[in-house]
């Protein structure tokens, strides 16, 4: 290993997340909700240490921590939603995302004059402005929420009340909507998402590595006549995905190759270049991943890479003009610029 590497690699390890391993406080992201959403709602576990895996130009460079580990996500499940939609685009049961959802999903909170025009695009976006409670959570407790990769700041405080607006016309980071978004596709799919995700992507691509995508106790619905979990977009009130820092280098593989990998065409090159297209709103976003495309994101990162990112950290980069796929778990959120200024170093960029 060229000594830049491992002293990058030394770096990153040594910005591990403050949160604590066995899920003991601090951990998470729910006890800044409003009571009584300030709970767990489904399963969680403790975390390995600061994992990772560097691909550059398809050889593996580097492994670090525990990369074989199934650690949970946070919100790279929220790609995850994206890639699963992606499916359902590629099958032909997504014909235009700028179809109403009520079109296709009646009966699940679509309905009313304004909801009634919140299309597939608008979810993916975070655009929505989707209003109701879905798993037993009020969107109003996400709404005003602000994270550090946004640009602006807030007009509000976290959990308090607003007029909500037409459909993309406010991009809101809000795990609610997300959660309605996997509702829908659950019931557009008819099955539930877990089996699609392993069938339509971890399969393909030879993942290996223990995986689970956990629900809420409250999270089983009807569907078609047959109970089925809706499964949550993330961890926030626990649940969501845990995964390997490796088989999430094998979906990144996938990303960088605008859907193929070793050959086979796991997702459409069309529906990459969708999910990559920046909101109008929000132009660091396209659908659920964040972009780079001014620096504003990373400064150090190529303005060709894109990002699934979860908190605590859990970082997906991607940049298919590098050739270039790294992931990197339990960072110091503060710290990511750092960590990727120290690779792109190795790579002597």
């Amino acid at each position: 290993m060229p000594p830049s590497l491992e002293s990058a690699l030394e770096f990153i390890q040594s910005c591990e997340t403050p949160w604590s391993r066995d899920t003991s406080a601090p951990w998470g992201i729910h006890d800044v909700d409003p009571p009584p959403y300030n709970r767990l709602y489904g399963p969680v576990h403790g975390r390995g240490p600061v994992s990772g895996v560097l691909f550059h130009r398809h050889q593996l460079l580097a492994q670090w921590g525990e990369p074989h580990k199934a650690d949970l996500t946070f919100s790279v499940a929220k790609t995850y939603l994206a890639l699963l939609a992606g499916v359902a685009f590629d099958q032909g049961l997504i014909q235009d995302v700028h179809t109403p959802v009520v079109q296709q999903c009646p009966g699940i909170g679509f309905e009313g004059d304004r909801l009634s025009r919140i299309t597939w695009h608008h979810l993916l976006q975070q655009t929505s402005e989707w209003e109701g409670t879905c798993l037993g959570i009020p969107e109003q407790v996400d709404r005003y929420r602000w994270l550090p990769y946004q640009t602006g700041q807030a007009d509000g405080t976290k959990g308090d009340a607003r007029t909500l607006g037409e459909p993309g016309s406010r991009f809101e980071y809000n795990d609610v909507r997300i959660n309605q978004l996997s509702l829908a596709l659950l019931h557009l799919f008819k099955r539930p998402l877990p089996e699609v995700f392993e069938a339509c992507i971890r399969q393909p691509l030879g993942c290996s590595d223990a995986f689970q995508w956990m629900g809420y106790e409250q999270g089983w619905t009807g569907v078609n006549g047959q109970r089925m979990m809706s499964v949550p977009g993330g961890s926030h009130w626990g649940g969501g995905v845990s995964i390997s820092a490796m088989d999430q280098a094998l979906i990144g593989l996938m990303l960088m190759g605008q859907g193929q990998f070793k050959g086979q065409q796991i997702l459409s090159q069309q529906w990459l270049q969708m999910m990559q297209q920046p909101c109008e709103i929000a132009p660091y976003y396209g659908y659920l991943i964040w972009l780079n495309k001014d620096g504003a994101l990373f400064p150090d990162a190529p303005r060709t890479s894109w990002f699934a990112i979860g908190a605590g950290s859990s970082i997906t980069w991607v940049d298919p003009v590098l050739e270039l796929v790294c992931i990197m778990r339990w960072i110091d959120a503060a710290k990511t610029n750092d960590c990727i200024a120290r690779v792109m170093q190795s790579l002597g960029r």
